[in-house]
């Protein structure tokens, strides 16, 4: 089970044909690898319930014993997660909003448990997103709002903004916005709008051969975003982390790595983008 696991995660050619199951169990609540960790972990949860009972039974013990809460899963997980998409995006930008003091940072649509975390920890931090957020966190103050609106109109509201991992789902109605086939290119629109002349967009999107994956999300050449923000943003830095979720730091991109989007089948790519117009 361990090594079909290494397979999947790193033979692009298996990934291809695990990837439509996979997503569709995962839809309903069942999780293949954790399925896979807890096959294999059974027989030795059973074991050692077994070793634990008869040690509470020969010192005299009275510990009320039972076996009603197994997580035969954990003994081959690892002890967290130090890679992939979410960990490296977030932190990457957080370090870089920390580094450059933006007056008013905005956030649109990244994981409230994650990167506005992490932002929220050291400044003020606003967000807006189409989904409701009832809970209420120090430095952050919240808007509901759909970015691909021309209700969303705040021009030069903000002098650094951020994005990451939301783009790529405007217009497939996944968290209940219109269907909109170009809605990632209306949400694209309003980022322009809102920030300053010489203010700082973090944008993070699927990259990888362009398709959409309905109805969970886009993935984007990388092509596509550099001619998508074409005078009207600079590019001064971007960052991607690869298939096997290592990231890559500072990379100059080529026409050659533009074309292939890196060996990206599902990347991620981390544009650092400056409103030049």
């Amino acid at each position: 089970m361990a090594n079909l696991e290494i397979l999947i995660r790193e033979n692009l050619r298996l990934r291809k044909l695990a990837e439509i199951p996979f997503f569709w169990l995962s839809a309903f609540g069942i999780d293949p690898i954790k399925l896979f960790r807890s096959i294999r972990g059974l027989p030795t949860v059973i074991r050692d319930y077994k070793i634990l009972k008869k040690q509470n039974r020969e010192t005299g013990n009275r510990y009320k014993l039972r076996l009603n809460n197994p997580c035969p899963h954990d003994k081959h997980a690892p002890c967290g997660t130090g890679s992939g998409h979410y960990f490296h995006q977030d932190l990457l930008v957080a370090r870089r909003i920390f580094q450059r003091e933006p007056v008013k940072h905005v956030d649109v649509g990244s994981r409230v448990d994650g990167f506005v975390a992490h932002v929220a920890s050291f400044r003020m931090i606003e967000v807006f997103d189409i989904r409701p957020q009832s809970t209420q966190l120090p430095n952050m103050l919240f808007k509901q709002i759909d970015f691909m609106s021309q209700k969303a109109d705040l021009t030069g509201y903000c002098d650094s903004l951020s994005s990451l991992h939301a783009l790529e789902h405007f217009g497939l109605g996944r968290y209940g916005d219109p269907i909109n086939i170009n809605g990632h290119l209306l949400g694209l629109d309003n980022f322009y709008k809102i920030l300053q002349l010489n203010g700082i967009l973090y944008l993070s999107v699927p990259i990888g051969p362009e398709r959409i994956d309905f109805n969970g999300q886009r993935v984007l050449a990388i092509e596509t975003i550099l001619k998508s923000i074409r005078d009207r943003f600079e590019l001064i830095g971007f960052s991607y982390v690869d298939d096997k979720g290592n990231c890559h730091e500072n990379i100059k991109l080529d026409s050659k790595s533009i074309q292939n989007n890196l060996d990206c089948y599902y990347g991620c790519g981390i544009f650092e983008l400056k409103k030049v117009k």
